[in-house]
Formats: C-alpha cells, structure tokens, sequence
C-alpha cells in the first residue's frame, strides 16, 4: 500500500511540474510591442481666444502619420508629410511673413496641435491676430 501511495504522490507531482513549465510565463505575450512603428497621432484645434484654456473650440480633427497617413484631416497625407519635414515641430512650419491684407482688428484665433509624434509627447499652441493672419501664415497641416 506503501509502494501505491509513492507512485500516486510522484505521478501527482510530475503532472504538477510539466503542467507549469508547459504553460510558460503567462505574461510573456503582453510583453511583445503591438507594432512595428513608433505611435503619430495627434488632435488638432482651432478656437476663438487667446490661449488654449480660455478659447471656445471651433473645429478639431485627427491625424495619424503612422504607419499611414489617416484620420478625419482633409489631407492627412500633406499634413504627415509637412510634419516629417520638421521632424514632428509644428512651429517651424508657420511662416514668418503674410503677403495678405487682412484687416487690423484683434479676434484673437489659437491653434493646438496635441498628441505623440514617432513616440514623443507632442503639445504646440500659437494664438494669431485674427483668422486672416491665421490663414495666410498656417502650414497644410493646420488647413481644416
């Protein structure tokens, strides 16, 4: 009876052991990255106000650039392709000159551009005189 009760207590052990080794570490699939390209994606925003905080949102649209160009922006694929040229730094793409007339009256109008470009946080805001001087300094990627 001795002898039944070893080999029972050793089987039980032996399904023990394999059972743990063959499942492996149950975290080892979560630790895998999900793809193969760094995140961009970003909100952008146009409102009336001086800053970010106190402006009242007019518009805002998505833009994905990797690893395709997407969201609801009317031409994402420009907008990616203008970021790219900076090097995801939006304030290098607003001219410094306006070749426009626009009227001298203070409305003020803040862009923001919010998210990750290839992993790195990404927040820029620019408040322009009014829409006039928005729209004759703003690159493609802050046309919608």
């Amino acid at each position: 009876m001795r002898h039944l009760v070893g080999k029972a207590t050793a089987a039980a052990g032996l399904v023990a052991c394999s059972t743990v080794l063959l499942a492996g570490p149950a975290h080892a699939e979560s630790a895998r990255p999900s793809s193969l390209y760094a995140p961009s994606a970003m909100v952008l925003a146009v409102g009336k106000g001086e800053n970010a905080a106190a402006a009242t949102m007019q518009r805002a649209v998505t833009l994905q650039c990797s690893p395709a160009p997407g969201g609801d922006h009317p031409d994402a694929r420009a907008a990616c392709a203008e970021l790219r040229s900076v090097d995801g730094r939006p304030a290098l793409l607003i001219e410094d000159s306006n070749e426009r007339l626009c009227p001298q009256i203070y409305d003020p109008v803040t862009v923001t551009v919010d998210g990750v470009w290839e992993g790195r946080r990404l927040s820029y805001e620019e408040t322009f005189a009014n829409r006039c001087l928005m729209e004759g300094k703003v690159p493609q990627l802050l046309q919608f």
